[in-house]
């Protein structure tokens, strides 16, 4: 379990560190109030149980760590990941906000939506979404629940799994050519030209921010479950989340923060090297593009520029950030699927091992356990946020089979 070899690239957020506040701006983005309306709406959604904080207690003994959980959002839904939290969310508050204005329909309700009780005017609504996989996946999804159209934008680089899991909700999907940000543009313009309801979770590639907004909110969901799920021990002073474009990320530290305040723990995202595009912004104090071809076994985080949205409470809650090469993660995933301590074992995908990779590399160089301010008496959570959404990845990389 030595991951120390691997080369890992950190960077402290010195904006975040001077900065030690979460004000106007950022609760226009993200904020406590519109919690209170997400989590009654997704918690009132048939399915809905908080995900598995798996406690790892061999490997933090190994690691020399207080406590290491590993929040497995491989069990969100039927969707196994953290996205369903955010695309099916955004696509309710669309349309019962739509039925209300254009069509003057008051108090529609989540049950209204699902028994079609106005499929004449949701049937002839398009949502489009472009993805790496989960987030095309959630708005499919949510879009097929709701008795609504779907367009997925996928780039070159999306497995013919992850488009075949998209595809059996109904959407259509539309191949774009380059990477996930050129896929981000194409959709944004052909929603503009075509009339559709963009449902995108960053901003980046044009669009209202307002979208993005309501996706990153319906993230808080599994924050406030880790708040909880730890009431009676202590509270976390690590969370490490993976990176993409920065809304997980950034709803995580925005909960956190205002959740907890000074008791917040601190947060490091993790990406992969080839796409690092939230450690090259925090290193230059404003967005900038990740350098390189953005080709990465973490599949779902191959973006190459953070979503305006969500920059400005990454810059102000952020606390570190870290970059990782793929053979991490990959390593990453052999060890939860068989873990060598008697931990319970963790099926998770390319991109759900991002976190626990990064811990486990930093946990072993006494350089970034003293940056990172990593101790004995540190409680640290991965946010898993995927579950096995590539069996043919996860099968060649573990050589387990997925029933």
């Amino acid at each position: 379990m030595d991951l120390e070899s691997f080369e890992t690239k950190h960077i402290k957020n010195s904006a975040a560190e001077k900065s030690n506040i979460y004000g106007k701006e950022e609760q226009s983005i993200i904020c406590l109030e519109e919690f209170k309306y997400a989590n009654r709406e997704i918690s009132s959604w048939p399915d809905y149980a908080p995900t598995p904080l798996v406690h790892l207690g061999g490997i933090a003994k190994y690691l020399k760590l207080g406590s290491l959980f590993h929040k497995d959002e491989g069990y969100r839904f039927e969707l196994q990941s953290f996205k369903a939290l955010g695309g099916a969310y955004a696509i309710s508050k669309i349309l019962k906000d739509m039925l209300h204005k254009k069509f003057s329909l008051a108090d529609v309700s989540n049950d209204d939506l699902k028994k079609r009780r106005y499929e004449n005017i949701t049937s002839q609504i398009t949502f489009c979404a472009a993805t790496d996989g989960n987030h095309g996946k959630s708005v499919a999804w949510g879009a097929s629940q709701f008795g609504c159209k779907s367009k997925i934008y996928l780039h070159s680089g999306v497995s013919q799994t992850r488009e075949s899991e998209i595809a059996k909700y109904g959407a259509d999907i539309i191949r774009v050519k380059g990477s996930y940000d050129d896929s981000v543009k194409q959709c944004a313009l052909d929603a503009e030209k075509n009339s559709w309801s963009l449902v995108a979770d960053t901003n980046a590639g044009g669009g209202s921010e307002d979208v993005p907004k309501l996706v990153m909110q319906g993230y808080t969901i599994l924050v406030q479950e880790i708040i909880d799920q730890l009431a009676e021990t202590k509270y976390p002073t690590h969370v490490f989340v993976p990176g993409g474009v920065g809304g997980l990320a950034a709803a995580v530290a925005s909960h956190f923060h205002e959740s907890l305040g000074e008791k917040r723990p601190k947060i490091i995202v993790v990406e992969p090297n080839s796409a690092a595009c939230i450690f090259k912004s925090v290193q230059r104090d404003r967005i900038m593009k990740a350098d390189g071809d953005l080709e990465t076994f973490m599949a779902c985080l191959s973006a190459g520029e953070v979503s305006p949205v969500a920059w400005p409470i990454i810059r102000s809650s952020v606390d570190h950030v870290i970059a990782i090469p793929d053979a991490a993660a990959i390593d990453a995933m052999k060890i939860l699927a068989m873990p060598p301590f008697n931990d319970q074992s963790v099926n998770a995908g390319e991109s759900g091992v991002a976190a626990i990779a990064g811990i486990i590399s930093c946990a072993q160089k006494n350089d970034l356990r003293e940056k990172l301010d990593l101790t004995e008496d540190s409680i640290v959570v991965a946010i898993g946020s995927e579950g096995v959404t590539d069996n043919q990845t996860f099968e060649r990389v573990t050589g387990l089979k997925i029933n």
